[in-house]
């Protein structure tokens, strides 16, 4: 039996990680979830927003399932996504970006990857005052983790049959830091004959991405670019309901939907849990239960297709409950 660490999140959170977990145990894997809350609901009640028996559980299991979780704008708490991953440098994020069967989107035959730099950058948080009315924000930008996210996109390259790695940059203008990600990324390249290498400065990858997307293969990003991208890059196959992502690090690995935790509508019980099931999809295959994730993938794609059973926002009259009972019966055919 697998243990893994399991962060429901707030707002829609609970609503899309439920039906994640039926559907996981429907298809068969046998999981013992050590269950912890985090952001607003852990700060009300244990005054924190990463409990220290959350952080103590991820370090002894080393998988977590995250559903979103709420981070304020402009004041509040700091993200709890950027702590965890800065804590246990879960360095590489991994979002695929691809069309869904029967989702309807604005363009077909996606299927392009995201590989996002998660340490540092501007999201390193590293801002004060300088004077009143000027604040000062740090982009911090290391040979070290450059090199280590460009390694992590050349390698996944290779093991996953991809043809291509393009470096996303600004180094037009920031020649110093995203010179050093880009001259990494070069020097990486260099190691991995077989596998084609492109540089595109970050405005004009927005462009290009927008006028067709099927040029792209893996996009290399520093922190920033990559969380804009990936977002626009979802945008393209049907938004931010439909995608997953991955926080890998050298020990850890942390599941979760790229999407936020959609407050307006909690409760409301027509939240899509499709990118969150895509979620759990990753979680499986990273742990061996691969034939199980098969089994989930298959029959998300079936529902889909049919496009009887599906939420609001994919254009039909399904609750989040209809819609993942409609996955768990093909996953029982």
């Amino acid at each position: 039996m697998h243990k893994i660490t399991l962060i429901p999140g707030d707002g829609i959170g609970p609503e899309v990680v439920k039906p994640a977990l039926d559907i996981i145990k429907t298809a068969g894997v046998k999981i013992a979830w050590d269950s912890h809350l985090a952001g607003t609901e852990a700060l009300k009640k244990h005054g924190t927003t990463i409990p220290r028996a959350l952080m103590d559980s991820f370090d002894k299991t080393k998988v977590a399932l995250k559903g979103p979780v709420t981070t304020p704008v402009g004041e509040g708490f700091s993200s709890v996504n950027v702590e965890l991953r800065q804590t246990f440098t879960l360095y590489a994020n991994l979002r695929p970006i691809k069309n869904l069967p029967g989702v309807k989107a604005r363009y077909q035959n996606v299927d392009l990857v995201v590989v996002r730099e998660n340490t540092e950058g501007l999201y390193s948080g590293i801002e004060h005052e300088v004077v009143p009315g000027v604040m000062e924000s740090l982009k911090i930008i290391t040979e070290k983790a450059s090199t280590r996210i460009a390694k992590f996109a050349f390698e996944y390259a290779r093991k996953n049959g991809r043809k291509k790695v393009t470096a996303v940059h600004k180094a037009n203008i920031m020649k110093l830091t995203d010179g050093l990600f880009l001259d990494c990324a070069r020097k990486m390249a260099q190691k991995y004959k077989r596998i084609a290498f492109s540089d595109i400065i970050v405005d004009n990858a927005c462009m290009q991405l927008v006028l067709d997307p099927l040029q792209f293969d893996i996009l290399l990003l520093e922190n920033l670019y990559g969380d804009i991208v990936s977002d626009l890059a979802a945008g393209l196959v049907g938004g931010l309901g439909l995608v997953a992502g991955a926080n890998l690090g050298e020990h850890h690995a942390l599941f979760e939907p790229v999407h936020g935790s959609a407050p307006d509508i909690k409760g409301k019980g027509i939240a899509n849990p499709s990118a969150m099931i895509s979620a759990a999809i990753m979680m499986l295959h990273h742990i061996g239960e691969r034939a199980a994730a098969n089994r989930i993938d298959a029959a998300l794609e079936k529902v889909l297709w049919r496009g009887d059973c599906v939420t609001r926002d994919l254009g039909g009259t399904a609750t989040t409950k209809r819609f993942a009972e409609a996955i768990i019966k093909e996953i029982e055919r």
